[in-house]
C-alpha cells in the first residue's frame, strides 16, 4: 500500500472512531493525484477504514460524467451519475459503490478531502443565523455553502463556488461548510487537516455560549412493562428490537411539548436516514396502562399520517427509545437522535435551531443513494434467531456457554445470566468480537434468589426491549448417598436447580404475557435443560435427580398454564457431556467425585470412571452441544408441542 493511503485510512479512522466528528456511517475520506482518486465506498464505515473499503476511480472519467448531458428528473439523474461513477472505476471486482459525493472529492484540488459532521459545527450549520455568524467567526477564511440537496445538485453548486472563490483568491478553499450537513475539509498533508479541524472547531467552540452537559439518569422501573408492549406494537414487520436511553439532555427535550418541538424536524439528511424524519413524542408520565394507551392512539395516527412506523419515541419521564431491527442499529439510533438534540441545544447560541424544508425531507426520504448507503451499513445477518432476545442462565461455562454462543452465532442477543462474573463477561466479549447486528451482554445473576432473577429479567428488557427464549440452564450437582449429603447441600442444591428454575419463569412469564397481549402470532419458549436423571433415578446422586424430576413436574405444569399467552414450555434432558467441567474439572468434577464416593465399583482412576460411564451410553459416548441445540431449535421452531421432556442421550434413556 502506498504510504498515502496508508495516512488515509488512519486519519480516517482517527475521526471516525469520535462520535464528535462521525456517527455510523456517515462522513467520507479521499486521497487522489494526478490520475487516480481513492475514495471511501458507501456503506463502509470510516471508523474501521480498511484499503478493502476504497474504491479508486479514474479522474478523467469521473470528470466526464459530469461533463455530459444528464436527465432533468432527479431520480434518473442520479442513476446515471452513478452509472458512470460505477463505469469510472478501476479494479472494482467486489463490485463496491462509490461514496455519493465521489464528485466533490474529485472537484477539490487538494490531495486530501475529509468529509465529517462535527456537532458542534453542526450547530453552527444548523442554526437560524448561521449565515452571519459563519461570516463574523470565519472571516474570508472559509466557503460557505446554503443547503442543496445532496449528490449531483450539490456538486454543481459547489463546482459554482469553488469556480468564483478561485478566481476571488486564486486557489481551493481548505474550508467548506454546507448548510445543514457538515464540513470538508482539504489539504495536501493530513497534519495540515488535522490543524485545520482543530482551528475551526475551536473557533466555533469559543462562540458556544449553551451548556450541554448530559448527566445519565435511572430508567424508571415500569420499563419491564412498557417496552415489551412498544416492541410488540411495531413489530408488524418482523420482530424488532427496542433500546431506551435516558439522561439529563434527554429530559430536557422530552418535559413539555415546547421543548419537544426543537428536536420534531431533522437537521441533516443522516438524520433522516437512520431515523426517519419524525419522532413520536408521548407526553403521559403516568401509569403503564397510561403510557401504552396514549403510545398506541399516536401510533396509528403517526402510521396513517406518515406511512411507516416511527424509529424514535420520546416519552416524558420516561427516555428516548430507539426501534430497529437489530441491537447494534438500535444503538447507533440512539446515538443519532441524542446528537440531533446537541446540535439543537447547542444551536442557541446562535439563534436557535433550523431544520430542513419539507421538500428537502422529502427528497431525502425518497433518495436512493441514501437508502442504499444506509441498507449497507445495516449490513445483512441470518440465523435461525435472528433479532431474538434469549436469556442463557449458568451460561459462562459447560453446556451453558456452549448453548449460548450457538444462538449468539445463529443471531440472538444473548445475555449470559451466572454468578462467575469473571468467566461471564470474559465469555460476553468474546463473542462480541463476532457480532454481526446482535449483542451479548453479561449480567451477573444468582438464581436461587428472587431479587436476582427479578433484576435479570429487569436489566434484560431495559438493554433490548423484551424477551423470546428464556433457557433455564443453571445447575450444581454434589454427588453424594444418604450417609454422605447434608441438610445443607441437599437445601442448596434444591434451591439451585428446582426454585432456581420457578423463580426464572415465576419473572420471565410477566414480560411474555405482555408481549402476547400485543401480538397474535408472536411466539415465545421456556426452556429448561434438565438431565436424564430427571428421566431415570440416579444411585447416590438422588438430590440432583430428585431435583431434575421437580423439573418436569414444573415444565409440564408450567406448560398448561402459560400455552394461552403462547409461550412454551419443554425441557431437554441431555445425557453426560463428559467434556464440559460438570463432569471433567479436576478438582470438582462428577468423575472426581464419583471416583471418591466408590459410585463405580472397582474404579481406581477417574479414565476408569469415564470408561465406565461411556460404556452406558447406546452410542458409545457423551453428549455435545450439538446434540443438544438440535433438540433445542426443535423446540424453537415449531409452534404445537409444549409440557415435553426431550431425551438426548445417545439410547441410555429410552421413553416407555
Amino acid at each position: 500500500m502506498i504510504k498515502q493511503l496508508e495516512e488515509l485510512i488512519e486519519i480516517s479512522r482517527f475521526y471516525g472512531q469520535d462520535k464528535e466528528f462521525v456517527i455510523g456511517g456517515g462522513g467520507n475520506t479521499s486521497w487522489k493525484d494526478a490520475d487516480n482518486l481513492y475514495v471511501k465506498a458507501s456503506g463502509t464505515r470510516l471508523g474501521s477504514l480498511t484499503e478493502g473499503g476504497l474504491v479508486r476511480l479514474d479522474r478523467k472519467k469521473v470528470t466526464a460524467v459530469l461533463s455530459g448531458s444528464l436527465p432533468d428528473h432527479p431520480l434518473q439523474r442520479d442513476q446515471e451519475v452513478l452509472k458512470g461513477l460505477m463505469a469510472s472505476c478501476l479494479n472494482n471486482e467486489a463490485g463496491l459503490r462509490p461514496s455519493v459525493e465521489t464528485p466533490l472529492h474529485n472537484l477539490i484540488h487538494y490531495r486530501y478531502v475529509i468529509h465529517t459532521h462535527p456537532t458542534r459545527i453542526n450547530a453552527l450549520l444548523c442554526s437560524r443565523d448561521c449565515e452571519s455568524e459563519v461570516g463574523r467567526i470565519f472571516p474570508d477564511t472559509v466557503l460557505f455553502i446554503d443547503y442543496s440537496d445532496p449528490g449531483y445538485l450539490l456538486y454543481k453548486k459547489l463546482e459554482s463556488e469553488i469556480s468564483s472563490y478561485r478566481k476571488r483568491f486564486g486557489y481551493d478553499p481548505k474550508i467548506i461548510l454546507v448548510r445543514n450537513h457538515g464540513v470538508f475539509i482539504s489539504a495536501d498533508t493530513v497534519s495540515e487537516i488535522r490543524e485545520l479541524y482543530a482551528y475551526a472547531l475551536k473557533s466555533v467552540t469559543d462562540r458556544i455560549t449553551t451548556s450541554c452537559v448530559t448527566e445519565d439518569l435511572t430508567v424508571p422501573e415500569k420499563v419491564v412493562d412498557v417496552l415489551p408492549a412498544v416492541r410488540m406494537l411495531l413489530s408488524d414487520e418482523g420482530i424488532r428490537i427496542t433500546r431506551i436511553r435516558n439522561n439529563s439532555l434527554i429530559q430536557h427535550f422530552a418535559e413539555n411539548p415546547e421543548n419537544t418541538a426543537l428536536v420534531s424536524l431533522p437537521f441533516t439528511p443522516d438524520n433522516i436516514v437512520y431515523c426517519k424524519a419524525r419522532p413520536l413524542y408521548i407526553a403521559c408520565s403516568g401509569t403503564t396502562n397510561e403510557i401504552i394507551s396514549e403510545f398506541r392512539d399516536k401510533l396509528e395516527v403517526y402510521r396513517k399520517t406518515y406511512g411507516y412506523s416511527p424509529k424514535m419515541i420520546l416519552v416524558n419521564g420516561f427516555g428516548l427509545i430507539a426501534v430497529e431491527e437489530s441491537s447494534k442499529m438500535a444503538d447507533l439510533l440512539l446515538d443519532v437522535f441524542e446528537d440531533l438534540m446537541k446540535i439543537s441545544r447547542l444551536s442557541l447560541s446562535f439563534g436557535g435551531p433550523h431544520f430542513l424544508a419539507p421538500e428537502r425531507i422529502t427528497f431525502i426520504e425518497n433518495w436512493e443513494s441514501e437508502n442504499y448507503r444506509h441498507k449497507v451499513s445495516r449490513g445483512s445477518a441470518e440465523g435461525r434467531v435472528l433479532n431474538r432476545i434469549a436469556i442463557v442462565t449458568g451460561a459462562a461455562q459447560g453446556f451453558g456457554s456452549g448453548i449460548a454462543e450457538d444462538l449468539f452465532r445463529q443471531g440472538a442477543n444473548v445475555i449470559i445470566a451466572d454468578q462467575n462474573e469473571t468467566k461471564g463477561k470474559e465469555f460476553a466479549d468474546y463473542l462480541r468480537k463476532s457480532a454481526r447486528n446482535n449483542q451479548a451482554r453479561f449480567i451477573q445473576t444468582d438464581v436461587s434468589s428472587a431479587r436476582s432473577v427479578e433484576n435479570l429479567i429487569r436489566e434484560t428488557v431495559q438493554e433490548f426491549g423484551g424477551l423470546d427464549i428464556l433457557i433455564s440452564n443453571a445447575g450444581i450437582l454434589h454427588a453424594g448417598g444418604l450417609d454422605e449429603m447434608t441438610p445443607e447441600t441437599f437445601d442448596l442444591m434444591t434451591r439451585v436447580n428446582y426454585t432456581g428454575y420457578f423463580l426464572c419463569v415465576k419473572y420471565a412469564s410477566r414480560v411474555l404475557k405482555i408481549q402476547a397481549g400485543y401480538k397474535k402470532d408472536h411466539f415465545t419458549d421456556i426452556i429448561q435443560i434438565n438431565s436424564k436423571s430427571g428421566l431415570k433415578g440416579s444411585k447416590k446422586n438422588f438430590t440432583y435427580a430428585g431435583g431434575k424430576f421437580g423439573g418436569i413436574g414444573l415444565t409440564q405444569s408450567f406448560a398448561l398454564e402459560l400455552i394461552g399467552y403462547r409461550v412454551k414450555v419443554n425441557a431437554i434432558c441431555p445425557g453426560n457431556f463428559f467434556d464440559g467441567p460438570l463432569w471433567s474439572d479436576p478438582e470438582r468434577g462428577l468423575f472426581i467425585q464419583y471416583l471418591r464416593s466408590g459410585k463405580v465399583p472397582g474404579a481406581k482412576t477417574v479414565e476408569d470412571v469415564k470408561r465406565y460411564y461411556e460404556s452406558q451410553v447406546p452410542a458409545g459416548r457423551g453428549c455435545t452441544v450439538s446434540d443438544v441445540m438440535k433438540a433445542v431449535y426443535y423446540v424453537l421452531e415449531q409452534e404445537y408441542e409444549t409440557g415435553q421432556a426431550i431425551p438426548v442421550t445417545g439410547g441410555q434413556v429410552m421413553l416407555n
